[in-house]
């Protein structure tokens, strides 16, 4: 009896102890994380993921979000996912929400998080990607250094308004290499690839030098001197960077090969095995 009474003692601490192990909170309805910010007074951290098809998301979550680091850091925070998966079912009301706040926001880019006041709902906070290997500390060090204060959303405003020009700049750069593209005109592209990179340091510079390479294939697939000349180039630029190097020079290799890296590689379709023949007895 005695056993049985321990057992039943033994489950039932087991159970209660459930909910802890199971981690923080998500909400998955930013309106309800509002309400229960409204009432705990506390910031809402919204996790902008694509769970099934992200891998810098999957990432940040293995080896940030599950982590007793940022379970201690969360309890400071009512915690909102707002998921965009590829396949994994959603409910259609959830998804247009989800759309619905990522135009909000300005969010082109996963994963992003965004830290809100508990109050009006507005940004203070922005983090964009994961740096695999980071981990916990770095990450929530980051996330600290934002400030729910009226210098801290200016802070970000200003960082959002600067991102958003960047990012009509690149569009604007990308319609004028695709019209130099059927032009034909290599210099022109160049000299644009050239304007995108001004600022680039270290091995940054070979992936300007690679894009030439790759422009040159596609608008002169026989000129392999001239697209070799620009891998080469790349290589001298990304010493020191030996995961670029690596794939810089498997690129070179096969440019040299005669392999046009501009083309898509075409897909075979899929066989199915021929049908069996079904053998009739005719008889004599």
């Amino acid at each position: 009896m005695k056993t049985k009474h321990t057992l039943a003692a033994f489950v039932a601490l087991m159970i209660a102890a459930l909910p802890a192990l199971a981690g923080p909170k998500w909400y998955t309805d930013l309106d309800e994380a509002k309400a229960v910010a409204a009432k705990e007074n506390k910031p809402i951290l919204v996790d902008f993921t694509g769970s099934d098809w992200c891998g810098y998301c999957i990432k940040l979550h293995a080896e940030v979000f599950d982590k007793p680091e940022f379970e201690a850091f969360a309890k400071g925070y009512v915690l909102v996912e707002l998921d965009f998966p590829n396949k994994k079912p959603q409910p259609p009301e959830e998804k247009a929400k989800n759309k619905a706040t990522q135009a909000k926001f300005g969010v082109s880019g996963f994963p992003t998080v965004l830290l809100l006041d508990a109050k009006t709902g507005e940004a203070y906070g922005r983090q964009s990607g994961y740096g695999p290997g980071s981990g916990p500390k770095a990450y929530i060090e980051k996330l600290s250094a934002f400030k729910n204060t009226a210098e801290g959303r200016l802070a970000l405003g200003a960082e959002a308004k600067k991102a958003a020009e960047a990012s009509a700049k690149r569009a604007a750069q990308g319609i004028k290499i695709r019209a130099a593209m059927e032009a034909k005109d290599f210099d022109a592209i160049c000299k644009l690839l050239d304007e995108d990179f001004v600022d680039a340091q270290g091995s940054r510079k070979a992936i300007a030098s690679i894009n030439k390479a790759l422009m040159s294939q596609r608008i002169d697939p026989a000129n392999k001197e001239r697209a070799l000349k620009w891998a080469d180039q790349a290589i001298t630029e990304c010493a020191g960077d030996e995961k670029m190097l690596a794939s810089i020079k498997s690129m070179r290799d096969k440019i040299a090969a005669g392999t046009n890296l501009s083309q898509p590689v075409p897909v075979k379709p899929a066989t199915k095995p021929a049908a069996e023949v079904k053998k009739t007895d005719k008889g004599a």
